[in-house]
C-alpha cells in the first residue's frame, strides 16, 4: 500500500511540473470521460485563438492604447483565411501601413516593439499588457531611445525585414501570437533581430518563445529581451552567431 501512494505522490508530482498531459488516467484502451472533455475544450480554445480577428480597442483597454499611442496596420492579406494560406502576404506590409508607419514612427531609434498578431490572438491579449510597460521602462533605463509601438494585422515573423528597411532601428522586437497547442492558447513569442533587411532569415532572428503563465513569465521575458537586444547592440549581430547569455546582465 506505502509503495502505491509513494507511486501516487510521484505521479502527482511529475504532472505539477509541466503542463503536458503526462500519465493521464484510461478506462480500457480509451482516456477517462474527464481527459477527454479538456482536450476537446483546449482544441476548441486553439482554434478560437488562431480564427479570431484582432481588435485594438477590444483586445486592449483604451486607457492601454492611449498610454502607448498605439495604432494598428495590417500585411498585405486581407482576410484571415487569406493570411493563413498566403504566409508569404503575411511578411508584406501594404501600401497604407508603410506610410502610416512613416509618418507616425521615428527612424534611428535603438529599440523598436512592434506587435503581431500572429497565430493567437488570445495570447497577444493576453500578455502584451503587462509585458510592453516592463520593456520600455528597462529599455528608457539603459538610456536608449524607443521606437513607438504598433500593431500588425494579419503577421508573419518576416514583416521585420520590411519594419527596419523603413524605420532602421537598431534592434527590432516583435511580440507575436504562438501557433497555439493543446498545453494552452496564451503563448506569446519575442522574435529579434538587429538591423533587419530584405534577405534576412530566421538564422538572422533570435527568439524568446512560450512567454505564458506556466511558462516563461513577463518579468523574465522583458529582462531577457532587453539583455538580448543590449548584446546584438554590443557585437552588432543577432541569430545563430549571437548566443543569450541567461543571468548575465549587459550595461553597455
Amino acid at each position: 500500500m506505502d509503495e502505491e501512494l509513494r507511486g501516487f505522490d510521484l505521479i502527482e508530482e511529475i504532472r505539477a511540473r509541466t503542463p503536458a498531459r503526462v500519465l493521464v488516467e484510461r478506462a480500457g484502451a480509451a482516456y477517462r470521460t474527464r481527459t477527454q472533455l479538456e482536450l476537446r475544450q483546449a482544441h476548441a480554445a486553439a482554434r478560437d485563438a488562431v480564427r479570431a480577428e484582432f481588435d485594438l480597442e477590444h483586445e486592449f483597454a483604451s486607457e492601454f492604447v492611449r498610454q502607448w499611442e498605439l495604432f494598428e496596420v495590417s500585411t498585405q492579406a486581407k482576410t484571415k483565411d487569406e493570411y493563413l494560406l498566403r504566409p508569404d502576404m503575411g511578411r508584406r506590409l501594404n501600401e497604407t501601413a508603410r506610410r502610416q508607419i512613416q509618418a507616425r514612427c521615428p527612424e534611428d531609434v535603438d529599440l523598436q516593439i512592434v506587435i503581431g498578431d500572429g497565430l493567437s490572438v488570445t495570447a497577444v491579449a493576453t500578455q502584451v499588457p503587462p509585458l510592453l510597460p516592463l520593456m520600455i521602462e528597462q529599455a528608457r533605463q539603459r538610456g536608449w531611445k524607443t521606437g513607438q509601438p504598433f500593431v500588425v494585422h494579419y503577421c508573419r515573423v518576416g514583416v521585420m525585414n520590411e519594419i527596419g528597411e523603413l524605420l532602421r532601428p537598431k534592434v527590432v522586437v516583435l511580440l507575436i501570437g504562438e501557433r497555439p497547442g493543446l498545453a494552452t492558447a496564451e503563448s506569446l513569442s519575442a522574435y529579434m533581430a538587429f538591423r533587419p533587411r530584405s534577405g534576412h532569415t530566421d538564422a538572422n532572428r533570435n527568439l524568446i518563445s512560450n512567454i505564458h503563465a506556466r511558462g516563461i513569465s513577463v518579468e523574465s521575458a522583458a529582462a531577457r529581451i532587453v539583455n538580448l537586444a543590449a548584446e546584438m547592440m554590443r557585437v552588432e549581430l543577432s541569430g545563430v552567431e549571437v548566443k543569450e547569455q541567461i543571468g548575465k546582465l549587459v550595461n553597455e
